[in-house]
This record gives C-alpha cells, sequence and structure tokens, in this order.
C-alpha cells in the first residue's frame, strides 16, 4: 500500500492540517488499535483522550477541529467517518467482483429456472427442483435452494447458507455463511402426554435489500408467511421464530430472539440480546436496548430498557433506587441501633 496524504486529501475533498503531503499510509485502524503509518478517524468529542493517545499516523478530523496532536497528521474533512468508509472502500479490501459461471460439482435439478450465463454458483451447491434464480445472483459453496423457493436478482448466498422450500427472497438480498432460511418453526402441542410436531406449512418472505447475518435463522410460518420487510439488516446469530413480521427497515443487532407471531413495526432498533415474546408488538421507531425483555405491547417511537421492558427514563430512575439501597440498609441498621439503646430509658420512664 502506498497512497500518500495528497491522494487523500483529493479522494475525501479534506484539507491538510498538518503533516507533508507527501507521507505515506500502511493501514487502516481505530484510534485505539493504530500502529505508527495507519489512518484512522476521529468525529466523537468523547474519544479526546485516544486521540491525544493514539500511535496512527494519520487522522481524520472534523472541518471545525483544531487539536490535532503534534504526532498525528490531521486532514480535516466533512464527515470523519463516511470519508474513512470511502477511502477504504477506495485502498482496502476489495470484494471480488461478480463473475458468472456454474461449478462443475453444483447440483442443478432441470426444472430449476435461471439464466447460467448470468448467474454464479459455486461448489457443491445444490438448487432443487422448481427453484427460480434472478440475474447477477451468486450462490456460494455448499449452499441449498430448495424446491420452488425464489431468489431475487442481485442477491448474494454466502457459503453453507440454506433457503428451504418454498421461501422467497426479493432483489439484492444477502445472506452469510451459516444463514438458514425457511426451517420448521418450533410448533408443539402436548397431547396424551407427548409433545406432537404441528405442521409447519408457511414460507418466509424477504423484501429487497435485506441483509442477514451469519448464523441467523428465520424458521417458516405455520401458516402464511415469515416476513422481513425491506431494508431491514439483521445481524450474526439471531433468530425469529415462526410467522414473526418484521417491518422496513429495521436494525436488528446479534443475539436477539423473537418468538412466534410478534409483529416488529418500521424503523425499528433491537440491540444485542434484547428477547421478545410472542404474540406481542412493538411500535414503528421503537429502540430496545441492550438485553430488554419484551413482555408485553409496546408503543412506537420510544426507548425501553430492562426486564420486562419499560421506558428507558422510568428503568433508569429503578436502577438509581436500587443502587443505593445498601446506604438505606446501613441507615436503617443505625436507626435501630440507636433505638436499642434507648429501650432502657424509655423502659424506665
Amino acid at each position: 500500500m502506498d497512497i500518500t496524504l495528497a491522494d487523500l486529501v483529493t479522494l475525501v475533498g479534506g484539507t491538510l492540517l498538518n503533516g507533508s503531503p507527501s507521507q505515506a499510509i500502511t493501514g487502516f485502524a481505530s484510534l485505539k488499535e493504530a500502529f505508527p503509518g495507519d489512518l484512522s478517524f476521529f468525529h466523537d468529542p468523547r474519544y479526546l483522550d485516544r486521540l491525544a493517545k493514539t500511535k496512527a499516523g494519520t487522522v481524520l478530523v472534523p472541518v471545525d477541529f483544531r487539536e490535532c496532536p503534534p504526532h498525528v497528521a490531521c486532514i480535516a474533512v466533512a464527515d470523519p467517518s463516511r470519508s474513512f468508509e470511502l477511502i477504504v472502500e477506495t485502498y482496502g479490501f476489495q470484494p471480488a467482483a461478480f463473475a458468472p459461471g456454474i461449478h462443475e460439482t453444483a447440483v442443478i435439478d432441470p426444472t430449476a429456472t435461471l439464466d447460467r450465463s448470468r448467474v454464479s454458483i459455486g461448489p457443491n451447491a445444490v438448487i432443487e427442483a422448481g427453484a427460480k434464480i434472478g440475474n447477477e445472483v451468486e450462490i456460494g459453496a455448499g449452499s441449498f435452494v430448495g424446491r420452488n423457493a425464489v431468489i431475487g436478482a442481485g442477491s448474494k448466498l454466502h457459503a453453507n447458507v440454506t433457503v428451504q422450500a418454498e421461501c422467497k427472497l426479493g432483489e439484492r438480498v444477502i445472506l452469510h455463511s451459516g444463514a438458514v432460511i425457511g426451517a420448521d418453526g418450533f410448533g408443539y402441542e402436548f397431547d396424551q402426554g407427548r409433545h406432537r410436531k404441528v405442521r409447519q406449512a408457511g414460507i418466509v418472505q424477504i423484501d429487497n435489500d435485506v441483509e442477514i447475518g451469519a448464523g441467523t435463522t428465520i424458521d417458516r410460518a405455520r401458516f402464511g408467511r415469515t416476513w422481513i420487510g425491506e431494508g431491514t439488516k439483521i445481524d450474526n446469530l439471531v433468530q425469529i421464530g415462526h410467522n414473526v413480521v418484521v417491518g422496513k427497515h429495521c436494525i436488528i443487532v446479534a443475539c436477539v430472539a423473537i418468538a412466534g407471531s410478534a409483529i416488529i413495526g418500521d424503523y425499528v432498533v433491537i440491540a444485542a440480546q434484547a428477547g421478545i415474546a410472542g404474540h406481542v408488538t412493538v411500535g414503528s421507531q421503537a429502540t430496545l436496548a441492550g438485553r430488554s425483555g419484551v413482555t408485553r405491547d409496546l408503543p412506537g417511537g420510544k426507548t425501553y430498557f430492562g426486564f420486562p421492558a419499560i421506558p428507558a427514563a422510568e428503568e433508569k430512575r429503578r436502577i438509581a433506587s436500587v443502587s443505593r439501597l445498601p446506604q438505606l440498609m446501613a441507615r436503617v441498621k443505625e436507626l435501630e441501633r440507636q433505638l436499642a439503646a434507648m429501650k432502657p430509658a424509655v423502659n424506665n420512664l
């Protein structure tokens, strides 16, 4: 890598505040993890101490920032985070470009619909009968597309992805390795001393521009559909149960679990390890903090926290009250001691 600060300034339309235009960068890193020669960025005043201590050779800073450490070359830009992203996209690791072709070990049923000149199918992938594969679709090594499944144009299935029978993916959907779409929902009824399996006869529908992380599982519906709305982004290791409906442009972070038939509105943010009970509704534009537990319907437009999840301000007050309990207990014990000391005098009255 041989990229000068002059190159960076030209690319991002920035201003070099200090340092030499001929100085080169050798890598990309956060302020905390950077080594000499690395490029980093600063955009949040909370990390001023990290900027002061960083070993990075060059840092992108906001246009109105003038407190650059003397050992760091600073480039002023309108949006340091976005400019850093642009530089990494330009000079950093590049994903392989789409290259049509079908590996000789791929197994494709003759009744599947696809244009072989406009898809990429990797080694040992399996496409079953009746599947429909759009143009510019990439299906990675070892992936499985079940009977009558639909994969929309421009979608990408990384290695070892499973899309079960009848499920429908829109356009430009990205499924990362290990994702399973359309496994049976967890449905059983207790009958005559046994757990009887309830047939899961529905599908999973994933709309356009959804991205789903590695190891995430989305169960097929008992009937009808489990539905993920347009533009929603789902992290790794998320479990979504049968007949769940997730709205448009939601963010669901790692290790979230959503039980069957829950309804999530549009633009909802669900932080890591939150759990949502079945048959509840979370309103649009709500935010659930990490490890929240949703046990009842929650109106949209608010931030929730705790178990059971309540408005964040209420939960913070509750936590503050709990943190004062040791002091309150100490005061009670002291009052009890004082009362016990007064008791003989009171008895003599």
